[in-house]
């Protein structure tokens, strides 16, 4: 099976579902008009099929190692970096007074999944620049902006994020990496960080990490933390890369895929650093990269879902097994219902994610355009849903692409299991899904409900031509309500059965606007609304059960 960029689905939603005219009509994003738009997405595309691709097995059977203190990364994978970094891939929504094209955040997102799907490994990496770009640009000075900003933008450098630390995961807050002041206005950064996507390798000629540590007299938790620029290699006077920083790759991670990224644990050992923003200001500044970077991974599980999906449905046009059940049949397993609803349930998920994540995108772009607290609301309330549908929907998708080719698709060489491989950690990293749904039941909730009922509102004129979404609506909302109500612990307890729903609801909506305009996309409405969609009344009532039957099991401990 060879990739291909799905650039019309892609077209159809932002032309008929999703309204992207819009982003375009804002003084912002004038120059992103639907001719532009689609050449951008068509030499995406090209990128992606011919030269990306053929990386992706290559990275999985050649992972990126360890030599003597230095990151060797996969073959070809320098080359392949070169060539998004020379395309302006990196930059696409960085400010133009640095080198970027200023485009809008769903053309970017567009074009970031198929990046994804044609080599997730590598494309990581451009992912972690774009977020460090946004908060680099948000939060640090003039000075900082100016001599990092446009080597990030081209990808003459590339960057990092480093949070986590062995006792301190989702808690950041237990992070014990210090920060003392040197003489002359920059800081010594002292210790380890582990997890690091693309902590070092031999694509870029300097790597820029984002550090999160804290001062010597800051208070503990998440107020007392900073964040910091700790370059591999010091900019001399001139800007180029010079003296080595004092910092180093202790190891490379072996992990169940992504192999092509090398995932590192870093030491700093008195590393130069220069404060980005506030001291104290550390976690504002990383969630303006965590945030970009959660729309993102939602991306990145969309793209294995396509990925999948198309593999698995090449397969299922190919393989003969038993006689055709239905006349006039191919002979191949297509035919036969069971691997067909397969390939829908893995259909109508991928388009529903799809339109999720580049919702997200219009709604956060809108949001930039126009400064309407509205806007604002909806960008935030949908970012938890697109990270967490999507990378779900990524998974699930590639398992049942496993699924579809039966016992080959358990054999490395057809590459299913790869992408399944390579998609679980996206549920993972950036928050994993369970804190998503907290935060979609806790902060996202705080305003009163009252982005999710503008959300609601949207749906509910939809409704009106399906009874199925109708009654799913319904239940959503009597779901909301309840969680308004409840006690912060009751809300987490169903905070995952709410936020699928919530998904499964938003399914049923843009499926139906696309079929409205469609006849051919009929069908896979119908299915969805009849199918995955009819979960949603079980998932609103498990969402309303409180945290109570949680508690009356020991489970054993």
């Amino acid at each position: 099976m060879t990739y291909r960029a799905p650039i019309t689905e892609i077209q159809f939603l932002l032309d008929h579902v999703l309204d992207g005219a819009r982003v375009a009509a804002s003084d912002a994003f004038a120059e992103a008009d639907a001719e532009t738009c689609a050449a951008i997405l068509a030499e995406a595309a090209k990128l992606a099929e011919t030269q990306l691709a053929p990386l992706n097995t290559v990275g999985d059977l050649h992972p990126a190692r360890l030599e003597n203190g230095i990151v060797r990364t996969s073959p070809g994978f320098p080359e392949g970096y070169k060539a998004i970094a020379e395309g302006g891939w990196i930059g696409m929504a960085a400010d133009t007074e640095f080198g970027g094209m200023g485009m809008p955040m769903v053309l970017t997102s567009a074009v970031n999944e198929l990046l994804a799907s044609a080599c997730l490994s590598l494309s990581l990496n451009p992912l972690m620049c774009q977020g460090q770009i946004e908060a680099i640009t948000a939060h640090a000075s003039d000075a900082l902006r100016a001599l990092y900003l446009p080597k990030l933008i081209s990808g003459e450098w590339s960057g990092t994020m480093n949070l986590t630390e062995p006792q301190a995961g989702s808690d950041v807050g237990a992070l014990s990496s210090k920060a003392e002041a040197n003489d002359d206005g920059s800081f010594a950064i002292t210790g380890q960080k582990i997890f690091i996507s693309w902590g070092d390798h031999d694509c870029a000629g300097n790597i820029v990490h984002l550090v999160l540590a804290r001062l010597p007299d800051a208070p503990g938790g998440t107020k007392g933390i900073s964040l910091f620029i700790v370059p591999k290699f010091i900019p001399d006077a001139s800007g180029k890369p010079g003296a080595a920083n004092s910092l180093r790759v202790v190891s490379l991670e072996h992990k169940m895929g992504l192999h092509g990224s090398p995932t590192a644990v870093m030491s700093y050992e008195g590393a130069t650093g220069w404060m980005v923003g506030a001291p104290g200001g550390g976690m504002a500044a990383m969630f303006t990269m965590m945030n970009n970077a959660r729309l993102g991974v939602g991306i990145q599980g969309l793209s294995q879902a396509e990925l999948a999906l198309q593999k698995a449905l090449a397969f299922a046009a190919e393989r003969k097994q038993g006689r055709s059940p239905i006349k006039g049949g191919t002979g191949m397993i297509l035919d036969h219902a069971d691997v067909r609803r397969n390939l829908m349930v893995m259909k109508s998920q991928t388009q529903v994610a799809r339109a999720i994540c580049l919702d997200c995108a219009i709604s956060l772009d809108l949001a930039h355009a126009q400064s309407d607290p509205a806007m604002i609301a909806r960008a935030a309330f949908l970012t938890p849903i697109a990270k967490a549908f999507g990378t779900d929907t990524g998974a699930e998708v590639a398992s049942l692409g496993i699924q579809v080719h039966g016992g080959m698709g358990y054999i490395e060489e057809t590459g299913a299991a790869q992408i399944y491989r390579d998609a679980r950690i996206t549920a993972i990293y950036e928050g994993t899904n369970g804190i998503q749904a907290m935060d979609l039941v806790g902060r996202k909730l705080a305003d009163g409900g009252a982005a999710a009922r503008a959300l609601l509102d949207e749906i509910a004129i939809t409704a009106k031509a399906s009874p199925e979404l109708a009654a799913a609506h319904k239940a959503l909302v009597a779901a909301t309500d309840w969680m308004l109500g409840a006690e912060m612990n009751d809300r987490a307890a169903g905070a995952q059965p709410y936020l699928r729903a919530f998904a499964l609801v938003l399914g049923g909506h843009y499926l139906l606007k696309g079929a409205a305009i469609d006849d051919s996309r009929k069908p896979l409405a119908d299915f969805h609304l009849r199918q995955p969609m009819a979960a949603v009344a079980g998932l609103c009532a498990a969402a309303c059960q409180g945290a109570a039957p949680l508690y009356a099991d020991a489970l054993g401990a």
